[in-house]
């Protein structure tokens, strides 16, 4: 990569704007932004414009209409405040940077307090710290680079600030795409700080099952119905379900950890919950089903096949009703690969240090919102982000590094500034190598 002058001075310049990283860190990860319920977008979109439109960003709120995002169940709650906060360039072309505000409920199980920043052993620990706030503060130390060395940059910044992507039935990123309320390429930070090529990822479901019965006492239990033991059946069959599932495979390539394993389906139940006291008869029963499908099965296949499980298991039972809500749904990524790719990779070399032999190609069964994206016309999407396997995310004490902060910086400005020339020893060969394997 070709990084002279001014560009390098503000590369170098990332390592000493610490006290800035950490501040806004901290900032970030004090405000509560956890789905479910999603009650504290609007507290994070202030925060947001309250560090933006100082450096000269116009910030505009778009709500997600309440009938798109509510959930049969109620789990979703609060006003789902998305923020576009576009700096205005001389640069023809955009760059939409994407990040999900949500974040998993803190859990059980931290040493440290999950909605505050804390500094131990090399690590800045906090829920969303790797997924995703830190991409959002590595990407304004980008911008602050490039504002005080008066970079040139090639692309205009756009940054999606997005609800609802832990789960839901209706993320921000969605409504904004369908909507056409962004135009350009997208650059996700819902990835790692890994030397990979995206491959695309398996789309999600999440169905919640509710088997009602009739409640009685244990002892004497004339006239109960059972609502658990009725659900015995569906849950047999859900479990025979899975086993057929989990044998289809995709072609997507699958993560170098698979060791030449194939990416499959995945069936799981995931939750269960019903009765809570041993001389009553359980009259509600709740199953949630998550499932995993790749971009080769159609949703609504998917969606039949899950569903007539249901209704065949239950079609005897004894339960007064069953019914199924679908409360949280991902489309697949397929192939989001194309031309800014290589510049990208060049760009996570400069920061992350990667050899054009590091990159590899694969995809994931996990899932994101960008296949809502790419519905809605946009096919190419880049990835990076701070996800390491070591990172927590999800779990307790959850953290991210300083190192990967400023190394994910650092590739962001390199990504955006004029002034950065991938060579022919930057690893965009790679990319055009391992990308003939996607097509």
């Amino acid at each position: 990569m070709s990084c002279e002058g001014s560009l390098q001075i503000a590369l170098d310049s990332i390592r000493q704007d610490e006290t800035a990283i950490l501040q806004d860190l901290s900032q970030m990860l004090a405000v509560d932004t956890c789905f479910p319920p999603g009650t504290g977008y609007p507290a994070f979109a202030a925060l947001m414009e309250s560090l933006l439109e100082p450096m000269g960003f116009a910030c505009q709120r778009v709500s997600v209409p309440e009938n798109l995002w509510q959930t049969p169940d109620g789990s979703a709650q609060g006003e789902r405040v998305n923020v576009i906060a576009t700096l205005p360039g001389s640069a023809t072309e955009a760059c939409n940077l994407y990040f999900h505000v949500d974040t998993v409920p803190a859990g059980d199980g931290w040493n440290y307090p999950p909605l505050a920043l804390t500094q131990a052993e090399g690590k800045l620990i906090g829920r969303g710290a790797a997924d995703m706030k830190g991409t959002i503060v590595a990407t304004l130390a980008a911008i602050r680079a490039a504002q005080r060395h008066g970079l040139v940059l090639k692309f205009n910044p756009v940054l999606l600030l997005c609800t609802d992507e832990e789960g839901g039935l209706y993320p921000g990123v969605r409504y904004l795409a369908e909507q056409k309320l962004f135009a350009g390429h997208m650059l996700s930070f819902n990835g790692g700080a890994v030397p990979r090529i995206w491959g695309g990822c398996f789309g999600s479901i999440d169905l919640k099952i509710c088997i009602t019965g009739r409640s009685a006492h244990s002892g004497d239990p004339v006239g109960g119905i059972n609502a658990i033991e009725e659900s015995l059946p569906l849950m047999n069959a859900l479990h025979a379900l899975k086993h057929d599932v989990e044998q289809r495979a995709s072609a997507m390539p699958a993560p170098p950890h698979f060791e030449g394993r194939s990416l499959t389906s995945r069936l799981t139940l995931a939750a269960a919950q019903g009765g809570g006291k041993g001389s009553t008869i359980p009259a509600r029963f709740e199953l949630l089903v998550n499932r995993r499908y790749s971009p080769e099965e159609p949703f609504e296949r998917v969606f039949k096949e899950l569903t007539g499980c249901i209704t065949q298991a239950m079609k005897d039972s004894a339960a007064l009703s069953v019914e199924y809500h679908l409360i949280g749904h991902l489309a697949p990524v397929s192939d989001p690969t194309g031309p800014h790719w290589p510049r990208w990779l060049a760009a996570l070399g400069q920061g992350f240090g990667f050899h054009a032999n590091d990159f590899a190609v694969w995809g994931s069964s996990t899932s994101s919102d960008m296949g809502w994206v790419q519905q809605a016309g946009i096919q190419e999407i880049l990835l990076g982000g701070l996800a390491r396997p070591e990172n927590r995310i999800h779990a307790s004490d959850e953290y991210t590094t300083m190192q990967d902060v400023v190394a994910l910086s650092q590739s962001i400005l390199a990504y955006l500034a004029s002034d950065f020339i991938p060579t022919e020893n930057s690893p965009t060969q790679g990319f055009s190598n391992s990308a003939e394997r996607v097509q």
